[in-house]
C-alpha cells in the first residue's frame, strides 16, 4: 500500500537534495494516531506540509479536511514537532527550500548547501 506523493512534495524532495537537506517522507509521528507527516527534517524537530489543492478545491480546504489537519498540526506541537506549512506554488517558487534552509542556519543546523 504505497501512499501517493503530490507533485509539490517530489519537487520539495529535489529541492532538499540539492540543498543538501536531510529528510524523512510520510512518518507517523503521533502514537496512536494514522496521521502521515510529508517531511520530517533529519536531526531536528521540524515538519513541513506541503498543501496541494488550496487553490483548486481540495481536501485541505474542505470543512472536514480543514478540521483534520488543525487537529494533526495541533498535535505534532503537543509532542513537540514544529509544522510548517506551504502551498504547491511556494514550493514551485522555491521559497518552501529557502525558509527551510534559512531556519537550518539560523539554528546553526549543518547544511551542506
Amino acid at each position: 500500500q504505497g501512499v501517493a506523493m503530490s507533485n509539490g512534495e517530489e519537487r520539495f524532495a529535489a529541492q532538499l537534495d540539492a540543498a543538501g537537506i536531510g529528510y524523512e517522507r510520510e512518518l507517523m509521528l503521533i502514537p496512536g494516531r494514522r496521521f502521515r507527516f510529508d517531511f520530517l527534517i533529519t536531526g531536528t524537530d521540524l515538519i513541513v506540509e506541503v498543501e496541494g489543492g488550496t487553490w483548486s478545491g481540495g481536501r485541505h480546504t474542505t470543512g472536514a479536511g480543514f478540521k483534520k489537519d488543525c487537529e494533526k498540526y495541533n498535535l505534532a506541537l503537543l509532542h513537540g514537532y514544529r509544522v510548517l506549512r506551504y502551498t504547491t506554488d511556494m514550493v514551485n517558487k522555491g521559497d518552501a527550500a529557502t525558509q527551510v534552509g534559512e531556519i537550518l542556519g539560523n539554528e546553526g543546523v549543518k547544511t551542506a548547501l
